[in-house]
C-alpha cells in the first residue's frame, strides 16, 4: 500500500495539474468568445460567468482522460529516468504488479469521471439551457449602455443616460423598420424619456410595454408621399416575449432516461458517455507500456507517439459517433468496436512491455 499510495500521489497530482492547465486554456478561449458577445449587447456579463461556470463539468469529462494519460507518461517517465523504477523492480515489484497498481489508480479516475459524465455534466447543461431561456426573455433595453449606439438585427438604439431609481432612459433614439404592404418601412423614434412598464390584465399574465414620453416618430422615406411625422405625449409599444420552449437537447438528458432507450440519438448519446469513461482504463494500460524509457532517452521520448495514438483514438470515436448517428454503422456495433481495437493495441503493447522484462531477466541470469 505504501508503494501504491506513492504512485497514486505522483499520478493524481500530475493529473490535477494537467487538468487545471487544460481547463484554463479552454475557459480562456470560451471567455474571449462570450466576452465579444457581451460587448455587442447579446448577453449580460452576469450570464457570461454563469454559462462558463456551468460548462466546467462538460469540459472536465473530456479533459480528464487525456490529462490522466499524459500524467501517467510524465510521472512514470520521471521515475524511470531517475532510476526509481529500477529500485522498485529490484525490490521485487514486477511490471505485472506495476500494471495492477496503475489500473487501481485508473479505477479512481474512472469513478470520478463517471460521476461527472453520468450525473453532474447533464445537470449542468440543463441549468445552462434554463439560464439561456431566461436570457432570451430579456429585451434589447436590458442591455442598454448610455452614450453608445447599440444594434440588434435591424434595430439601432441610443440612450443618453439612465435614471436607475425611476427606471427611465433619457433622450432616446431608436431606428427600426416595420412591415407595411410587404415592404420594410424605416421608422425613427425620438423621445425625452422612455420606461418599461408591465400592465396586468384579468386572467392573463402581465404584458410588457415600452412607453415613450414627449417625442416624435418619423415613418417612411423623406421625399415620398407616404412619409409621416407624428408628435406624441405618450406612445406605447408592446414588447413581444419569446415563448418558452421545452428543453430537449440530448446533453441535458439524465443518464437514467436514456440508458435503455431505443431512440437512435439517445442511444448514441449514451454510447458516447460510456466511451468517455471506458477510455481511461484502456489508456492506463497503453500509458503503462509506453511510459518505459531508458534514462538516456529522457522522460519525453515516447510522449509524442503516445499523444498521436490517443488523438487517433479520440478521432475515431468522434467519427464513429457521427457515423452511428447517421446510420452508417449498425446500431448493434455501437462504439464498442473502437474500444475493442484499442484494447487489443493496449494488450499488445503490454505484452511487449512485459516481454522486455523477461528478456532482461534472462540476460542477467
Amino acid at each position: 500500500m505504501i508503494i501504491f499510495r506513492y504512485l497514486a500521489k505522483e499520478v493524481l497530482v500530475s493529473t490535477a495539474a494537467v487538468s487545471l492547465i487544460l481547463l484554463l486554456i479552454i475557459i480562456s478561449g470560451r471567455f474571449v468568445s462570450y466576452l465579444g458577445r457581451a460587448a455587442e449587447g447579446k448577453m449580460t456579463f452576469e450570464f457570461l460567468f454563469v454559462i462558463l461556470g456551468f460548462h466546467i463539468p462538460s469540459f472536465i469529462q473530456m479533459i480528464l482522460p487525456l490529462a490522466f494519460f499524459l500524467s501517467l507518461l510524465l510521472a512514470y517517465g520521471r521515475l524511470y529516468v531517475e532510476n526509481e523504477m529500477s529500485v522498485l523492480f529490484s525490490c521485487g515489484i514486477s511490471k505485472i504488479k506495476l500494471t495492477g497498481y496503475t489500473l487501481g489508480i485508473a479505477t479512481l479516475v474512472t469513478i470520478l469521471n463517471a460521476f461527472v459524465t453520468f450525473w453532474v455534466a447533464p445537470a449542468s447543461e440543463y441549468k445552462i439551457e434554463q439560464a439561456s431561456q431566461q436570457q432570451d426573455q430579456l429585451t434589447v433595453f436590458d442591455f442598454i449602455k448610455p452614450g453608445r449606439f447599440q444594434g440588434s438585427g435591424q434595430q439601432t438604439t441610443y440612450v443618453t443616460s439612465l435614471t436607475p431609481n425611476e427606471g427611465w432612459m433619457n433622450d432616446v433614439f431608436i431606428s427600426d423598420s416595420v412591415r407595411v404592404e410587404n415592404q420594410d418601412v424605416p421608422v425613427q423614434t425620438l423621445a425625452s424619456y422612455v420606461e418599461q412598464v408591465t400592465i396586468n390584465s384579468e386572467g392573463e399574465e402581465g404584458a410588457n410595454y415600452l412607453v415613450f414620453k414627449n417625442g416624435t416618430r418619423y415613418e417612411g422615406t423623406p421625399g415620398k408621399n407616404n412619409y409621416k411625422i407624428t408628435t406624441f405625449d405618450t406612445y406605447a409599444v408592446r414588447l413581444e416575449e419569446p415563448e418558452k420552449e421545452e428543453i430537449t437537447d440530448l446533453v441535458t438528458r439524465t443518464t437514467s432516461s436514456i440508458w435503455n432507450s431505443e431512440n437512435l440519438e439517445e442511444y448514441v448519446e449514451m454510447q458516447w458517455r460510456l466511451a468517455i469513461v471506458l477510455m481511461i482504463p484502456i489508456l492506463a494500460i497503453i500509458g503503462t507500456a509506453l511510459s518505459h524509457v531508458n534514462p538516456r532517452q529522457g522522460r519525453f521520448f515516447k510522449l509524442l507517439p503516445a499523444i498521436i495514438l490517443v488523438i487517433i483514438y479520440l478521432g475515431i470515436l468522434i467519427w464513429a459517433r457521427t457515423a452511428l448517428n447517421k446510420g452508417e454503422i449498425p446500431k448493434e456495433f455501437g462504439l464498442w468496436w473502437v474500444h475493442s481495437i484499442f484494447l487489443i493495441i493496449a494488450i499488445l503493447l503490454l505484452m511487449n512491455f512485459l516481454g522486455f522484462t523477461l528478456k532482461n531477466k534472462s540476460r542477467i541470469q
